[in-house]
């Protein structure tokens, strides 16, 4: 098994990225997706998170109001290392049992928005960064997100710095053409690199 760490700012094209390496083969483990099944209606995440934020962050129906959290949790960091401090344990946790499910030759993808704000580079075999310009960020938050220009960048800020990602970086993926051109970048990454490593991995657990 191949365990990827794939990574990249808000608005990089990341999702992009995992899902053309999904559909290359790849057995994708997206963080943002178990995030939300652990702060659904019924989950003690859920419960956590009301309990410390309070009943502003939840909808008449009994669901998280994810516009009223975000807005809290991106004005005030402590806010947020709170937020993170009760969700995060619960993604690493799912995230686990889908990787252990996962066959023994895969090449497993770990979609992580904040890889390198928790410190989790170091648990991977290959790291992967997706990176664009911060002007194009912005305007692919607005076209895309609805975001005004201050929240977008609120948003940048609050994550890693482009520097901080390239330092933890194994190959870096530069998002700032079509999406064609991306596409064939993930190709030559999957062909060159990702797929001879994980036929590399299993010989060796073979060999084990």
């Amino acid at each position: 098994m191949l365990r990827v760490g794939l990574t990249g700012g808000i608005g990089a094209g990341k999702s992009e990225v995992a899902r053309r390496l999904a559909e290359l083969g790849a057995v994708l483990v997206d963080a943002d997706a178990i995030a939300r099944e652990v702060v659904e209606p019924g989950t003690a995440g859920l419960a956590d998170v009301a309990e410390a934020f309070g009943p502003e962050v939840m909808t008449d129906d009994g669901e998280l109001d994810r516009a009223a959290l975000g807005a809290i949790v991106f004005a005030d960091p402590r806010r947020r290392e709170l937020l993170n401090s009760i969700v995060h344990p619960l993604v690493r946790a799912r995230a686990a049992e889908l990787v252990a499910a996962a066959p023994q030759d895969a090449v497993v993808v770990e979609d992580i928005p904040l890889l390198v704000e928790t410190g989790q580079a170091a648990r991977f075999d290959v790291v992967v960064v997706v990176e664009a310009p911060d002007e194009l960020r912005v305007r692919r938050l607005a076209d895309r997100r609805g975001m005004g220009e201050d929240q977008a960048r609120a948003r940048m800020a609050a994550q890693a710095s482009g520097e901080e990602r390239r330092a933890a970086a194994d190959h870096v993926i530069e998002n700032r053409g079509s999406l064609s051109e991306l596409r064939a970048a993930v190709d030559r990454l999957w062909r060159d690199v990702l797929e001879p490593a994980a036929t590399s991995e299993g010989r060796g657990a073979e060999r084990g």
